[in-house]
């Protein structure tokens, strides 16, 4: 009877070193959310292994590492992050985990825009990937950054890098074509958190958010009053809450507005595997359809 489970056990202990090794011989890569993974992925294509710190709908601007993230860190040979202040959790998650291996700033090289808080402070705005010309620029840094930790696949990290950004020009064309379509004086939208500077100025469309960079801050009462009495002067239909944002203010606008929220953007997260926005280029599409359809409301 024993001997007829030793071949079957054998077999399975081979199967799991296999794996083992399989998982081993991948660049092992840790990105800071759920965009950036997918980017990474892209470019890395099966030579890589990605983590990720923030996943698919979880919210990055409050974000706390636990100790399991700092293990799976030391464990990476790349760190790649947005920086431009979207992750202040990052450096410190970095130095107590006592991490030496190579990072990059996907953005590095972008040109950035500034942005009012809620406390009237001027920041960088972070959120640059919501400019897909941008994104070229993210892709083409990561496609450096695996080639200087794995030079014996930089062929390969070219190529995908190049191949994606062609997607990228496609898609950026099909949002101006969308976006044609909608008349100037009609390009206007709110929404509950301010993440869409780079795409307002790259598709000339007016964003206005109660809420600041951050979801963590909250507008006031007199704020949020001021808010509406725009909404109503200017007629604006095109009202939407995003996966990260707070879906309650945006019930009181509508309903102290007499709008209708629309159907939900996705602008710090990817949606979850199978979801309307589980890719960088499907998120684009969802908001650029919503908007355009939105804002044809108004």
């Amino acid at each position: 009877m024993f001997k007829k489970f030793i071949l079957p056990f054998a077999a399975l202990a081979l199967c799991v070193t296999a794996l083992g090794t399989q998982a081993a011989d991948k660049l092992p890569v840790m990105t800071s959310f759920s965009i950036l993974s997918d980017l990474v992925q892209v470019v890395g294509g099966d030579r890589i292994a990605v983590k990720t710190l923030v996943a698919a709908d979880e919210d990055a601007h409050v974000f706390e590492p636990k100790p399991a993230d700092a293990k799976n860190l030391l464990l990476s040979k790349l760190l790649v992050t947005n920086d431009l202040g979207f992750e202040p959790w990052a450096q410190k998650l970095v130095k107590s985990a006592g991490y030496k291996g190579q990072r990059v700033a996907a953005s590095q090289g972008v040109k950035t825009r500034t942005m009012t808080d809620t406390k009237s402070k001027d920041e960088t705005d972070p959120h640059a990937w919501q400019d897909p010309t941008n994104v070229v620029i993210y892709v083409r840094n990561i496609a450096a950054a695996l080639s200087n930790v794995d030079p014996s696949g930089s062929s390969i990290y070219k190529t995908n890098s190049e191949a994606y950004v062609k997607e990228l020009e496609e898609l950026d064309a099909e949002a101006k074509t969308a976006f044609a379509a909608v008349s100037p004086e009609k390009r206007k939208v709110i929404t509950s958190h301010d993440a869409f500077g780079y795409f307002g100025a790259h598709y000339g469309i007016r964003f206005i958010a109660p809420q600041g960079m951050s979801t963590e801050a909250e507008p006031s009462a007199k704020e949020v009053a001021k808010l509406i009495r725009q909404i109503q002067k200017e007629k604006i239909k095109a009202v939407f809450v995003e996966n990260m944002g707070n879906p309650k203010l945006l019930a009181q606008l509508s309903k102290d507005a007499g709008v209708t929220v629309g159907p939900t953007l996705y602008v710090d997260a990817l949606s979850k595997t199978g979801g309307p926005a589980d890719s960088y280029l499907k998120l684009m599409r969802h908001n650029v359809m919503q908007l355009a359809a939105g804002m044809k409301q108004n």
